[in-house]
């Protein structure tokens, strides 16, 4: 086993303009990028991490530059983990549009002196594919290895398989979907409404006026973090367990769950960007690459040439089992290589982030293959 990786972010900029799906152009952005590894001569053993909505380019090990921040999928990624950091160089991009260095709401548009705020343009999923490909194209990268992610970064991971079939080796997506479900799409908009309803958010424009919407961020992350975790996850951690010695007939902080979705809001809403949360749900709904195919997602994937890793966990009901094996079926019609894997974990649909003996085993064995087929050295 290596030593822990430290690592440094860069920041990436690109003067090229992006033509975006909405229309809009960025004529000018940048990108905040970490990497892991080595990246071997012939450049054959990249492997890029897609990330989920609250999570950044800071993938594994401890941040140079904040050195008891760990990494969000440090188990998953590093020497001797699933995705071996000892065989493979792994890249993590910070996307357009959030708020953790790359171009984004937070940032100045340089045609007012002021930050975009709610004028920057919406993203796609596919737009943050385009712009990580010209990542890749910086470090000289023909083709990944691998492109994985879990649930947003999964829909980003089959992204690139349609949009870049020539670029992708194997499509890794965790815990995802193809497109979101109505169910989804209404919880989504139920959190952006709390962040819109906030007097503080001021249109969006809220940093001219010194303040920050926390209330309905607070609550926007309340009501995920709900969706992120099984019933039996939450009974077995929480259950009705009181706070107090009795219950107090008001509205205040009686049951330990309360307080733990209070805590968990409250820490969101310090250091996430409230027009990031909207711009990115708003990319996460309009994820559905079967629209473009008269509704065939099938002949959608039939673009892709990648082998495929499809994992999903039985108790995840945010991105059910039943959305991935959408996926499966759609890569078998069309005669994909694709494998999947079925985990009965009881931690919903954060189980993909979470220590798993199953679910790691099952990485490093599909990595391993990897590594053999594309001749990356143990």
């Amino acid at each position: 086993m290596s030593a822990p990786l430290v690592a440094t972010p860069q920041l990436v900029e690109f003067s090229e303009p992006l033509q975006l799906r909405s229309g809009a152009v960025l004529e000018r952005y940048a990108l905040m990028v970490e990497t892991y590894g080595t990246l071997n001569a012939s450049r054959s053993n990249a492997v890029l991490v897609c990330h989920a909505l609250n999570a950044s380019h800071h993938v594994a090990g401890v941040g140079a530059d904040a050195a008891q921040s760990l990494g969000w999928w440090d188990n998953m990624v590093g020497p001797g983990k699933p995705v071996d950091t000892d065989r493979f160089f792994v890249i993590g991009v910070n996307n357009l549009g959030s708020c953790f260095g790359s171009t984004g709401p937070t940032s100045i548009d340089a045609r007012t002196g002021r930050a975009w705020g709610a004028n920057f343009p919406l993203v796609t999923v596919e737009d943050w594919v385009d712009a990580q490909a010209r990542v890749a194209d910086r470090f000289g990268i023909e083709a990944f290895a691998a492109v994985i992610g879990g649930s947003l970064g999964g829909m980003q991971a089959l992204a690139w398989s349609m949009r870049y079939p020539k670029r992708v080796r194997h499509c890794v997506s965790i815990a995802s979907t193809a497109r979101l479900s109505a169910q989804n799409i209404a919880f989504n908009d139920v959190a952006r409404q709390a962040i819109l309803s906030d007097p503080d958010f001021r249109e969006g424009h809220y940093a001219e006026f010194g303040v920050v919407p926390r209330r309905g961020l607070s609550v926007a992350r309340m009501i995920g973090h709900i969706t992120y975790l099984s019933d039996d996850d939450m009974a077995e951690k929480f259950g009705r367990t009181l706070r107090v010695d009795d219950i107090q007939y008001g509205y205040g902080v009686e049951f330990e769950i309360e307080s733990y979705l209070r805590h968990q809001g409250d820490k969101f809403a310090q250091y996430f960007d409230a027009n990031t949360y909207l711009l990115i749900t708003k990319a996460l709904d309009y994820f559905d690459p079967a629209r473009d195919f008269g509704g065939s997602l099938a002949a959608a994937l039939a673009q892709s040439e990648a082998r495929f890793l499809i994992a999903y966990f039985t108790t995840d009901w945010r991105f059910a089992p039943e959305r991935s094996r959408e996926v499966v079926r759609a890569l078998l019609e069309v005669g994909r290589d694709v494998s999947y894997l079925e985990i009965d974990a009881p931690h919903g649909h954060d189980a993909f982030l979470l220590d798993d003996a199953r679910y790691h085993g099952a990485l490093r064995g599909y990595f391993e293959g990897i590594a053999r087929r594309t001749g990356v050295a143990a």
